[in-house]
């Protein structure tokens, strides 16, 4: 069998799994898609409540039995199935599993009149990472179609446990490690807000089932960027927490083994609330006890409580960058920085600018990290079927590069640890001389809005965090706007990559499209930069 065989029968085998009265008579031809759920006339009224209620005030009710979770998780399947239609953001539906689940849930509540957990009969969004016993984890690689889990990651096991409902898993680009979400076995998925964009990568298929409101929560990873860009590009909130903080045992990736920089397990929501309830959930499972690399650390509401203080008084310290001296970003992420700069700085707080410590270097580094087995892992993936790779991947990955060697790799391990420690140096210096803490600092995602296809060229706003391997919470800010994020004239390029990014900006083009800021706390402060990242959002939108 063909790896297009292969493709057609598995693309197949998740469309036949929508129930014929879930499935759309017509496709709209608009660019957006975000009404269809309304006008569609799939979901009653009921259903639509249920959909775009938060997962906080959700957990509320099953756990009272106000809602069943049959009901809540009936909802969620139809419009995860309308989200597929218009968007391609699946790589498996499961609504029988989840149903004869959301059933137990159920029968456990009437009967022990408690709930199974603190996610008792919410039904959550898988990326296409997380094993589930029973069913297939392709990753967008045609030759792992058929290789069914015989265990559940750890995350999924300890969601289970908190009483989780599971019932898609979602779409990623072949091999992860690009900002654009296609494959050979479903194609490219589409940012809802306009099938133009890009939904984002690689949790691209997460980004666009929550924006569409298709998930409530829904759990992505980030070894580059891949929680905070479909996060931004979608208008939502992600976490991308430190390694270690929350559990990745027995995931599937790609380049398994790879020590130097971590990939890490966090969540997409609509609110900083449902990331918290998400956060709390897992943690209250005690992860540690099922992951070695997961460090025995509950959940620390005084380091929340220390925060909302500090708000309170208009005491943050906040750091802001706008530009990372490699490449500037288009107008309307501009836009997005200032735009919370000037909101908190009319709270009262101190917001000042943060020069970004040799963040070029750090690209640099991440480079060879990610490159560091010349393109072995994911070239032998793709051997498995005989399928190309995507042409994005060489942008990140490219196989033209030699392998390090072991030394070169310590190498590797030994540079990042020193800038980590020069970056701490840095902020300490800043502190000495302002004479005050650094909260947190303020910076771009990406150097653009939500994206026009085939166009993402720079990962580095993202790729330092990861190298540093600090905390980062994306909050959404606003949307491009033609009659105010114009060119800039006369504009110099810092670089030749910038010239290209440059060269990309259409205002009309990405009129509408959504920009964010990420929320950068040092490692293993994911509930200050929460809290930090709530009060912005509520400057922002309140």
């Amino acid at each position: 069998m063909t790896w297009q065989d292969l493709a057609a029968n598995k693309k197949a085998h998740v469309s036949d799994a929508i129930p014929p009265e879930w499935r759309l008579k017509t496709t709209p031809s608009t660019d957006s898609v975000m009404s269809v759920p309304k006008e569609s006339g799939i979901l009653t009224d009921q259903e639509l409540a249920i959909t775009e209620a938060s997962g906080a005030d959700l957990v509320k009710d099953l756990a009272s039995g106000k809602l069943s979770s049959v009901a809540v998780t009936t909802a969620f399947c139809k419009r995860a199935a309308l989200a597929h239609q218009l968007v391609n953001c699946l790589h498996d539906f499961l609504p029988a599993f989840a149903l004869a689940r959301a059933r137990y849930c159920d029968e456990y509540l009437d009967k022990h009149k408690k709930p199974i957990g603190p996610l008792h009969g919410l039904p959550i969004s898988l990326k296409d990472q997380a094993r589930i016993k029973g069913f297939e984890t392709t990753m967008g690689y045609a030759g792992w179609i058929g290789k069914i889990d015989q265990r559940n990651s750890v995350l999924v096991d300890l969601l289970d446990k908190a009483g989780a409902v599971f019932y898609v898993k979602t779409s990623v680009p072949q091999s992860l490690m690009v900002c654009e979400t296609i494959n050979n076995v479903f194609g490219r998925t589409l940012n809802p807000r306009n099938k133009n964009w890009s939904s984002g990568g690689s949790s691209g298929g997460e980004g666009a089932i929550i924006g569409f409101r298709g998930s409530v929560i829904g759990v992505g990873t980030d070894i580059g960027g891949s929680i905070r860009t479909p996060a931004a590009f979608n208008f939502l909130y992600g976490l991308r927490p430190s390694h270690g903080r929350l559990p990745y045992a027995r995931m599937a990736n790609s380049m398994e083994g790879q020590e130097t920089i971590h990939s890490v397990c966090g969540p997409l929501a609509h609110s900083v609330g449902d990331l918290r309830l998400f956060t709390t959930a897992v943690l209250e499972q005690q992860p540690w006890n099922f992951d070695s690399k997961v460090v025995p650390m509950p959940w620390r509401q005084g380091e929340a409580d220390a925060v909302k203080a500090k708000v309170s008084a208009g005491g943050l310290t906040l750091g802001y960058y706008s530009c990372d001296g490699n490449v500037l970003p288009h107008p309307p992420v501009l836009r997005a920085v200032q735009t919370v700069v000037d909101k908190l700085k009319g709270a009262g707080h101190a917001v000042l600018p943060w020069e970004p410590y040799k963040h070029p270097y750090a690209v640099d580094l991440a480079n060879r990290v990610y490159a560091s087995d010349g393109g072995a892992d994911i070239h032998s993936a793709l051997k498995l079927s005989g399928e190309p790779a995507i042409p994005n991947i060489n942008d990140l990955v490219n196989p033209s590069l030699e392998k390090l060697d072991i030394n070169e790799v310590w190498q590797c391990q030994l540079d990042k640890w020193n800038y980590q420690m020069e970056y701490l140096a840095a902020i300490r210096n800043f502190e000495a001389k302002t004479g005050r803490e650094l909260d947190a600092i303020i910076a771009p995602v990406t150097a653009t809005a939500a994206i026009l296809h085939n166009q993402f060229k720079y990962y580095g706003y993202a790729t330092v965090i990861n190298v540093l391997d600090f905390t980062s919470v994306v909050v959404p800010v606003t949307f491009a706007d033609k009659n105010i994020d114009v060119k800039a004239a006369g504009f110099t390029p810092l670089t030749d990559l910038d010239a290209t990014v440059q060269e990309g900006y259409d205002p009309e083009a990405y009129h509408g499209a959504p920009a964010a800021v990420q929320i950068i706390g040092r490692r293993f402060t994911e509930e200050r930069v929460m809290a930090i990242a709530e009060e912005i959002g509520r400057l922002l939108h309140s």
